[in-house]
């Protein structure tokens, strides 16, 4: 599924983000020949040995002007597990979520917008005390100064569906462009931080806070573990 999350930032803002910039980019200039020498043929071939034989053969302009913003998964809010009557037991659980992994990717130059792309692997689980067979899970993205206070967040929904007897999903839902204005040239990517997580209660942030999770199928005897391939069984806390 994809989404398209678009931050607009004043203008007071984003002076405010690059004054407190603290690097400027580099400004890169090629370098010439040093020295003369050689006749044009050898010349030529030089030149022609850098246009056919160079490596990497980057593209100028599809070059960033800086870094990417960092982009992960805030801890406090990367799994999302109801508790039947708040009590922490592998029986008790309902409906569970997990943020497995995060692939981004940004473009930018000049004083241009930051645009990012995030993919993000959800795996959504249906334990013994889930109602029913649907379940829309909530999770938001924000941008952040690096290390600072929120610019901007947005919150999504998640539909999900489990057929008869499944008990977990894997769904990718892709942001597909959040941008960022920059003031100038001298705001780099560095500056920013995009973070996801689902929205969760404090008893659930406080449970992923203290390392707290589930061990799949442990404790089931051989038999029931063979008769039930691929379904969650009994967990155990680690």
């Amino acid at each position: 599924m994809r989404r398209t999350f678009t931050l607009a930032l004043s203008a007071l803002m984003a002076v405010s983000i690059a004054a407190t910039a603290t690097t400027a980019l580099a400004q890169r200039r090629p370098s010439g020949d040093q020295g003369g020498g050689g006749d044009d043929d050898s010349a030529k071939k030089k030149k022609r040995d850098e246009e056919w034989n160079q490596p990497k053969a980057p593209l100028p302009q599809l070059r960033n002007a800086g870094p990417c913003p960092y982009v992960k998964v805030l801890y406090d809010a990367s799994r999302y597990i109801e508790f039947k009557d708040g009590k922490e037991a592998a029986s008790q659980a309902g409906f569970t979520g997990e943020i497995q992994s995060l692939t981004s990717g940004c473009a930018y130059k000049s004083d241009e917008p930051i645009k990012i792309r995030v993919e993000a692997l959800f795996q959504l689980g249906r334990g013994p005390t889930a109602q029913g067979d649907k379940h829309t899970y909530r999770y938001w993205v924000a941008v952040t100064e690096r290390n600072q206070a929120v610019i901007a967040k947005e919150y999504f929904d998640l539909p999900v569906s489990f057929s008869p007897g499944q008990d977990r999903v894997y769904t990718t839902q892709t942001i597909e462009q959040i941008t960022i204005p920059r003031a100038d040239a001298k705001v780099s990517g560095g500056n920013f931080e995009v973070l996801l997580g689902f929205d969760v209660t404090p008893e659930m942030a406080a449970f992923n806070r203290e390392g707290k999770r589930f061990r799949v199928n442990a404790g089931q005897t051989a038999q029931n573990t063979s008769g039930q391939a691929g379904q969650a069984g009994t967990s155990t806390k680690q």
